[in-house]
């Protein structure tokens, strides 16, 4: 595939903790109203799920701003909507109390110039599970990819879990701005982390794909690079076992891709 380019007008950079609300906002909205499989599954009360998760991806997010490899596409063109953004570098103006708030206005509400964002982290630094667990709690059907998508790996685990630092970036958070789509940000900021994490001495990335546009990219990288899947489920077969041994498909009835992907680096 080849090399993305962007406009002139835009930037990517590292993200940072002053980012992190910011972030949070783009990650939330695109999740909610933009994901091919959120969306679909939990069609109701948006709005309500979006400030949920906004608060709840406080932990994920920051998390992956602090290790220093995550990144941002910003508008170094962008013009704010009200003065007190301007003063500050970009403000958010939700208002957790007003659930009808429509999609669209919740965008012009997050008045900053980050329009993407690719949150990552040294897997070999896990996070901690019970911090993400309230992630978890405003989308319940995400409890299950992780373990299908690992069941589904036939590679020994000792063969690319990381044994130090420095050796697997985790890509976790894809997301764009929904009045932003189609600039092939994306594209872009993945192709940028590949050479970043080259040049830090990474050999792998890793990534679990929720989009088929975000699987292709990923399994298509630029050369030298190598990408490959790793596992995939079909979320519309996908079943598991409640507690009171039925037989359940959480992501019914959306049918998507999910997909393990491994980029080789070096």
């Amino acid at each position: 595939m080849g090399d993305a380019k962007l406009s002139s007008r835009y930037e990517i950079r590292p993200l940072k903790i002053e980012h992190l609300e910011w972030a949070k906002a783009v990650f939330a909205h695109s999740f909610v109203f933009g994901s091919p499989i959120w969306r679909n599954l939990y069609p109701s009360d948006k709005t309500a799920r979006f400030y949920g998760l906004y608060q709840a991806s406080d932990y994920l997010i920051k998390y992956q701003i602090l290790s220093e490899l995550s990144l941002g596409i910003f508008d170094t063109e962008y013009e704010f909507k009200n003065p007190e953004s301007a003063a500050s570098g970009g403000r958010l103006y939700f208002d957790f109390g007003d659930p009808s708030i429509a999609e669209e206005e919740l965008l012009r509400q997050m008045d900053t110039p980050l329009v993407s964002i690719a949150c990552a982290f040294d897997a070999f630094y896990a996070m901690d599970n019970r911090r993400v667990a309230p992630v978890t709690g405003r989308l319940p059907a995400s409890a299950s990819f992780h373990a299908a998508l690992a069941a589904r790996d036939p590679r020994d685990p000792k063969a690319w879990l990381p044994t130090a630092p420095g050796q697997v970036l985790q890509r976790m958070g894809t997301a764009t701005r929904a009045d932003a789509e189609g600039g092939g940000f994306m594209k872009a900021m993945a192709h940028d982390m590949m050479r970043r994490a080259a040049e830090k001495g990474f050999r792998r990335i890793q990534i679990e794909c929720f989009h088929d546009a975000v699987t292709a990219v990923w399994t298509n990288p630029p050369v030298p690079f190598k990408g490959s899947v790793a596992g995939e489920v079909d979320t519309y077969t996908l079943d598991e076992t409640d507690a009171d041994g039925r037989r359940r498909f959480p992501y019914r009835p959306v049918r998507q891709r999910l997909t393990k992907v491994y980029v080789t680096l070096r």
